[in-house]
This record gives C-alpha cells, structure tokens and sequence, in this order.
C-alpha cells in the first residue's frame, strides 16, 4: 500500500526539520516492510525554482506493507513529526495509472491497481529529474501550465514537491474526480503545450506522471 504524509511545522522547528530529512534516511533504510520511500520538501509548485520553497512543510511517501502500517504509524519517526507539526495531512493510495520511473524504479507496479472508472477523489503526482542543462528553459516554460493548473475546474489542492532543491521536482495535485484530472491533462492548452514543449526540447532525464484513487485520508493538504 501507498502512504503519504504532510506535516506543517512551526517556523521555529524549520533547522531541526532539515536536519531529520537528511538523519530519517537511514531510520527509513531499516524500517521493516517499506520497499520504497521518498522524503519531500514542499513549496507553491509555481516555478519549480528555490524561491518556491516552504520550508514549513515536509512530506514523506513511502509503500509499505498492509500488516506494518500500524508499526509504522507508530514508529519514532512518526511520532517526531507529530510532535514538531501543527498539522498533518495523510493518505492512503491506490494507484490507477502509472507511466514512467522514480529513481530509476517502478515503484507501484507490483500492487494492486485501482478501476479505471474510480470516481472517488484523486491524487495525480507528476515528478522529474531535469537535465541540468535545461533547467532555465524549463523554469521558462513552467508558469503558464502553473496558472493554468491552480485555475482548473475539481482541483481541491496543489503543492509543489522535491526532493532536491533544484533538478528533481515535481506537483502533488488532489481532484474531486479522475475526470477533472483528464480534462486538465487532456484539454488544457497550456498543458499541451508543455508536453509538446518536452518533447521538443528533451528536457528530462526521467519522469513520472502517476494517478491515484485516494481511499482514505485525514486532514487537509
């Protein structure tokens, strides 16, 4: 199964909270039954530059077991996040459609996947490595998919997320139903134009775009 998590910190904690992204690798590296992990910065999602950062707010995905789930949640892990956070926003994933690697892995191939037809609420994660050459083209060409991403019809929410701060970004966006996800996706202008934009200038070394029924959640992103 799928899990993804959010805390919002106080401005205060925000040293300690780099601190323990780098010090949770290796607590996540032994922790029983994850075969795949990512620690997240947050931030606005608008140009994907380091202006863009919040640095009160840090995520964690990892897939997991069913039966470690409730070690996991009750892990020092965890527990120091809750401690530190003013919020949390936390979801359970099925995937739905998948194409493309993380980090040179698949992943979420081996769960089960979700109805094509899922009309429950749904989360899309698009995320890529970007050749360092083509940073700046790519920050130019972001904004316009941004504005029209943060305007579309069934969007609930939008952040940004990485795992660096250049070069490996990438958007969390939540939707009222799978098919406000292909509207957005499919008939967008400015989205068509950033796809075209990619194939045209090649700007990633790998890239994700993955969509997800969210079948259980708490909180808000």
């Amino acid at each position: 199964m799928i899990r993804i998590y959010f805390w919002k910190i106080k401005s205060r904690h925000i040293p300690w909270a780099i601190f323990r992204m780098g010090l949770d690798r290796i607590s996540l590296w032994r922790a029983h039954g994850i075969s795949f992990w990512k620690l997240l910065g947050a931030g606005k999602g608008e140009t994907f530059t380091p202006r863009d950062a919040d640095p009160r707010r840090w995520g964690l995905l990892i897939v997991i077991n069913p039966e470690d789930l409730a070690r996991f949640e009750s892990s020092r892990i965890v527990a120091r996040w809750r401690k530190k956070a003013e919020s949390e926003f936390a979801a359970e994933l099925t995937p739905i459609s998948v194409h493309g690697q993380w980090s040179r892995q698949t992943p979420f191939s081996h769960l089960a996947f979700a109805a094509k037809d899922w009309n429950g609420p749904v989360a899309a994660i698009t995320r890529a490595r970007i050749k360092w050459r083509k940073n700046l083209i790519f920050w130019r060409s972001v904004p316009p998919v941004t504005q029209s991403l943060h305007s579309s019809e069934g969007l609930a929410a939008a952040i940004g997320i990485g795992e660096a701060p250049i070069g490996l970004q990438g958007t969390l966006s939540i939707w009222n139903s799978a098919e406000a996800v292909r509207n957005f996706a499919y008939r967008g202008e400015a989205h068509k134009a950033a796809i075209a934009a990619t194939h045209r200038e090649n700007w990633y070394a790998e890239e994700m775009f993955a969509r997800f029924a969210i079948t259980r959640s708490s909180g808000e992103l």
